[in-house]
C-alpha cells in the first residue's frame, strides 16, 4: 500500500496568501483553507448560532398573594342591628363573608379596607330548618318545619342548618345525615357528607347537621343513620 511522503523538505502555497511556507509548518484552518501558521485564525464565536435557551416562565414552589376568606360568624344571641368593627390589613384582603343565622337581623359590611386590594364583601345567611320525630302510623318520620319527610330545595353555594334540638329527635337518637341514594345506607347508599358538619346529640340543646351546597352538587336524601324510612328528597337547583 502507498504511503505519503514525510514532506520534510516540502513547500507549499497559502491558500490566503500565496506565500510559500515549510509545508509541514502551515495549519489548516477551520474552512479548510491551508495557511501559514501567522495567518492561521480561530473561528469567531459569533459564526456558531447560539444553543435555543428556553426562558422559563413558571417559578418553583412560588408564593403568591393569594384571597384569605374571612368568615364572621354572627349568632345567638346578639344585639340587634350589629355593626362590626372596622377590618384594616396591610396587604391582600380576600373574600369577607358575614354569615348569621338570626332571622330580621341587619349587618352592615363597611370599613373593609386594605393597602392592597379588597375582594368580594357580602353576607351569607344560613337557613334554619326545625327537625321534629313524630310516627304518624307507619313508623317515625321526619317532619322539616312541620312537613312530614318534605321535599326540600337547596341552592348550591348557601348554608342550610337541620336543627335536632328538640327532644323528639332522641330517646333513641335519631341523626340526620345525607346521601346521594334515597334511604341512605339503609337504601344501600353511602354517605354524603361534602360540606357537612355536625354538632352534638339529637335531642339536645345546640344539636344540629348543616350543610354547605357544593356547586354541582347532585340531588341529596336526608334520612335517618339509625332507623330506615325517615327521610326524604333534597333537590339542589
Amino acid at each position: 500500500m502507498a504511503k505519503f511522503a514525510a514532506g520534510k523538505y516540502a513547500l507549499g502555497v497559502s491558500d490566503r496568501s500565496g506565500f510559500v511556507y515549510k509545508l509541514n509548518d502551515m495549519r489548516l484552518e477551520w474552512t479548510g483553507s491551508l495557511v501559514g501558521p501567522e495567518e492561521w485564525e480561530k473561528k469567531q464565536p459569533q459564526l456558531d448560532p447560539r444553543k435555543h435557551i428556553s426562558d422559563p416562565q413558571a417559578l418553583k414552589n412560588p408564593r403568591p398573594t393569594t384571597p384569605m376568606v374571612l368568615s364572621i360568624y354572627v349568632g345567638v344571641p346578639l344585639v340587634e342591628n350589629p355593626n362590626l368593627r372596622n377590618l384594616t390589613a396591610f396587604g391582600f384582603v380576600g373574600d369577607v363573608t358575614v354569615t348569621t343565622v338570626e332571622s330580621g337581623v341587619t349587618v352592615n359590611l363597611t370599613g373593609v379596607s386594605a393597602a392592597s386590594a379588597v375582594g368580594s364583601v357580602s353576607a351569607a345567611p344560613i337557613t334554619v330548618f326545625a327537625v321534629t320525630v313524630a310516627n304518624p302510623g307507619s313508623g317515625n318520620k321526619y317532619y322539616i318545619d312541620s312537613v312530614q319527610q318534605a321535599t326540600l330545595t337547596l341552592n348550591e353555594g348557601s348554608i342550610y342548618r337541620f336543627d335536632q334540638s328538640d327532644s323528639s329527635n332522641g330517646s333513641p337518637t335519631h341523626p340526620l345525615r345525607f346521601s346521594t341514594i334515597s334511604d341512605g345506607t339503609w337504601g344501600g347508599g353511602s354517605e354524603y357528607t361534602t360540606g357537612v358538619t355536625t354538632n352534638g346529640t339529637p335531642g339536645t340543646a345546640g344539636a344540629y347537621t348543616q350543610i354547605e351546597v357544593a356547586i354541582g352538587a347532585p340531588t341529596l336524601y336526608y334520612y335517618c343513620s339509625n332507623h330506615s324510612g325517615m327521610g326524604g328528597q333534597a333537590n339542589t337547583p
